[in-house]
């Protein structure tokens, strides 16, 4: 399999043709990106990280049952996936108040909710991804309210999935950004990619953040927490 032309570069990655129908080619990008673009660096190894880590989550969903586009890791920021077009919707799902919620509620960060919270963002740079609700979703035809219910479905049984996953290497998983799309039958996947860009980790024992949080807010130590999460999923010590 050859890659071909480039289709699209997003803030984290590229995406290519391939010469094999129905695949795509990734290439994840070391750029780092916040607040709908407005904060832009780059850090040294972040996509050979990242491209791990996905890889790792996105094997462990498919072996429990949760289909998702993945298809291999092919080099260190490279991988084969499954070619879906993305629905427009970044689905979010809270286990503890951090980032936008606890601003919007007024919550002191580090709050539990008392069950799993989802929200829905319109995947659009121009307006700053708004949160939208399903009657948004359904006069922007986004998604039908059958397709809505079963992203609904799999991303809280991806929050059971990770959770448990992350509490046995001392891991909290405060929130995380899923994204789906749709194959050429219309077939829906989980799809774009899971790591400390789209999750909010920390460390069960410190409360220390492990993730893009460490960039947002300045803390320095990116690339560090990066690869503390990797080291904690068993993955490849990256230098």
């Amino acid at each position: 399999m050859d890659k071909r032309e480039q289709l699209y570069e997003g803030k984290a990655k590229k995406v290519f043709k391939t010469s094999e129908p129905g695949l795509f080619w990734l290439e994840y990008k070391d750029d780092a990106t916040a607040f709908n673009g407005a904060k832009r660096a780059q850090i040294t190894g972040k996509g050979v990280l990242n491209n791990e880590i996905s890889s790792i989550f996105l094997s462990l969903l498919k072996e429990k049952g949760i289909d998702n586009h993945f298809v291999k890791r092919i080099s260190d920021r490279e991988q084969v996936v499954r070619e879906v077009q993305i629905i427009p919707l970044e689905v979010v799902t809270r286990n503890i108040a951090a980032g936008s919620l606890a601003k919007r509620l007024g919550w002191e960060e580090g709050t539990r909710l008392s069950r799993p919270v989802v929200e829905w963002y319109y995947k659009d740079d121009e307006l700053g991804d708004p949160m939208i609700n399903d009657d948004h979703i359904a006069a922007l035809e986004l998604a039908t309210v059958k397709e809505l219910a079963q992203i609904k479905e799999t991303s809280l049984k991806v929050n059971d999935i990770l959770k448990e996953y992350l509490a046995a290497r001392n891991l909290i998983l405060v929130d995380f950004k899923l994204e789906f799309g749709k194959t050429a039958e219309g077939h829906l996947l989980l799809a774009d990619e899971i790591s400390p860009d789209t999750c909010r980790f920390w460390d069960a024992t410190t409360m220390e953040k492990l993730d893009k949080d460490r960039f947002r807010r300045d803390l320095g130590n990116v690339e560090d927490a990066y690869q503390e999460i990797l080291r904690r999923l068993g993955g490849e010590a990256h230098v």
